[in-house]
């Protein structure tokens, strides 16, 4: 594996391979790769918890990290993403990490920089290290995804993280739904109603309400989406014995998920986090052993 740019790049026998390798990495074993390797992360939108969680990756890995500010650099003059990949890999640049707000970005790249290209999300595309890091902590707290029921709840349309999901998860043998309401389905086939499927669950995994996605916003008030499509504290009781909850975050308190349930006993919201680190270690290894 060169680069990952979606979650279709990987077969199932690497999916397991990368998390063998995250649980290595939990439980103290350490890399090969220290000093060896110059990394960045070019992020054009925000983001908290895939920016830090590999920065701190690739520092634990023992690698160079060059910082990088798209609001200080050439793009604001117009510069493509193609030709300040190219500089970047000019100037002595390995691997780099990637959010765009375009779809699908890496196509002009990949394949045409010895760069390599780490998706860490394209606008409403794919997001791979966050779906590898949702199994990671689906497969630690069970033992194994397979005939698992995952249901995925919120604005699925909008959602690279439910897109990234849906294949992964599937073809490692869960059962996943989505729960939505209609405007919001796009491409999947979609339950409308939460009720009829929080019984049955063993994972629901919310996802966060994206309003700078919408071209009309304001379909719902946030308490009229919090009663319909939250995870309301009368929802949570529903759930079954050892059933957990999932949020790729960030998330609003009383939209998606009620306040006191994020840190609830049931929460992985934080673990997802934590998880985070260790997946992204395994990922960013794995490519540039790959390389070598």
């Amino acid at each position: 594996m060169e680069n990952l740019v979606s979650m279709k790049d990987l077969s199932v026998e690497q999916i397991t391979a990368i998390l063998e390798q995250a649980k290595a990495f939990r439980e103290g074993a350490t890399s090969s790769l220290k000093n060896k390797y110059t990394m960045s992360n070019l992020f054009f939108e925000p983001s908290t918890r895939t920016k830090m969680s590999f920065e701190v990756a690739e520092r634990k890995l023992g690698l160079t990290v060059i910082p990088f500010e798209s609001g200080f650099s050439s793009t604001l003059k117009g510069e493509t993403l193609y030709d300040t990949v190219k500089v970047l890999e000019a100037i002595g640049i390995d691997a780099l990490v990637v959010r765009h707000e375009q779809n699908n970005f890496f196509e002009e790249l990949v394949g045409k920089t010895k760069v390599a290209i780490i998706n860490g999300g394209d606008g409403t595309g794919n997001h791979p290290t966050q779906s590898l890091l949702d199994i990671f902590t689906i497969w630690e707290e069970f033992g194994t995804v397979e005939n698992k029921t995952i249901t995925i709840v919120g604005d699925i349309a909008h959602s690279r993280v439910a897109k990234s999901n849906a294949d992964a998860l599937s073809r490692l043998g869960a059962k996943v739904q989505f729960v939505c309401p209609p405007e919001w389905q796009g491409e999947f086939n979609c339950v409308h109603d939460f009720d009829e499927v929080i019984e049955s669950s063993d994972v629901v995994m919310l996802l966060r309400v994206q309003h700078e996605r919408h071209e009309v916003s304001g379909i719902f008030s946030k308490e009229d989406y919090h009663q319909t499509y939250g995870l309301t504290v009368e929802r949570e009781r529903k759930m079954k014995d050892g059933a957990i909850i999932m949020h790729p975050a960030p998330f609003n308190r009383d939209v998606e998920i009620a306040s006191e349930l994020v840190e609830c006993d049931r929460s992985r919201i934080f673990k997802q986090m934590e998880n985070g680190v260790y997946v992204r270690m395994a990922i960013t290894e794995m490519i540039l052993k790959g390389r070598e």
